[in-house]
């Protein structure tokens, strides 16, 4: 495996986290700015997952619980730090979580332009499950689904 560290964000991180994610995530939401993350933080402390390797921060998952689903979503891992297993630390951190909690399932949010990402999904044993579909609406006048 790797020499990484994992960590639940503080509000302190919140930047930085920000800031990695316009590098080694794909696409935005309407709640990646810093007051949805803040919020997301300040509501469950531990969602939001960091791996960290020689003080930097080269991976994140969130692994949100509302009681009755765990979801994950922004698993992203530095993209020189790829194909080095961070990506399987912060899934196994999440669903570490998820199992403490009582959960029983896990469902990720998933670009379907995404094609790297569908393989490292598969290879960590999540498929698509393609007789549902997501319906949004956003509740502001933001854009950004």
């Amino acid at each position: 495996m790797t020499d990484v560290r994992m960590r639940p964000a503080t509000v302190e991180d919140l930047d930085a986290v920000l800031a990695f994610w316009k590098t080694a995530a794909e696409g935005t939401s309407i709640s990646d700015d810093r007051a949805g993350v803040e919020r997301l933080v300040d509501r469950d402390p531990e969602a939001l997952l960091l791996a960290e390797a020689g003080g930097e921060l080269v991976g994140t998952v969130i692994a949100g619980f509302d009681g009755w689903r765990c979801h994950l979503y922004r698993l992203a891992v530095h993209p020189e730090r790829r194909r080095q297993g961070i990506g399987s630390e912060l899934l196994a951190a999440a669903e570490e979580r998820f199992a403490r909690l009582g959960g029983r399932r896990a469902d990720a949010m998933v670009l379907v332009r995404n094609e790297t990402a569908h393989h490292a999904w598969q290879a960590a044993g999540y498929g698509p499950q393609e007789r549902w579909r997501r319906w949004v609406k956003p509740l502001t006048d933001r854009d950004g689904l």
